[in-house]
């Protein structure tokens, strides 16, 4: 009687967790380009979360006005990052009292990345 050969099973990298998803680095063609204004390219991508909390701090606070009015931070963390729960944070920012400045915005903006940050990465 023969005995039929054991099927090889290829190994599988293990599968990311939804947090690691979240705080992975994207393609650059997927990354978050920062604008001025409509064609106003100003020439600096995030292709993570953590790099997106980065640039908020230093691009031009023109940039951080024009995407926070079009919504589009929280379209490319949801479609893009798959984070719906940041994307809900960032939209309740405008429900918040008008800002005393572009400036505060900005704190804001990166106040709210930051904590989601933390609460994503795994804890030692």
């Amino acid at each position: 009687m023969m005995s039929k050969p054991i099927p090889q099973v290829k190994s599988q990298p293990p599968k990311k967790t939804r947090s690691q998803e979240i705080l992975s680095t994207v393609p650059f063609q997927n990354g978050f380009h920062f604008y001025t204004a409509l064609g106003k390219y100003i020439g600096i991508t995030a292709n993570s979360l953590s790099e997106f909390a980065e640039k908020l701090q230093t691009i031009p606070v023109e940039s951080i006005v024009f995407h926070f009015q079009r919504d589009d931070y929280q379209k490319w963390i949801q479609k893009v990052l798959g984070d719906e729960e940041l994307a809900n944070r960032l939209d309740q920012l405008k429900q918040w009292p008008a800002y005393s400045s572009d400036e505060n915005l900005r704190k804001e903006l990166v106040k709210t990345v930051q904590k989601r940050i933390r609460e994503l990465k795994p804890t030692p």
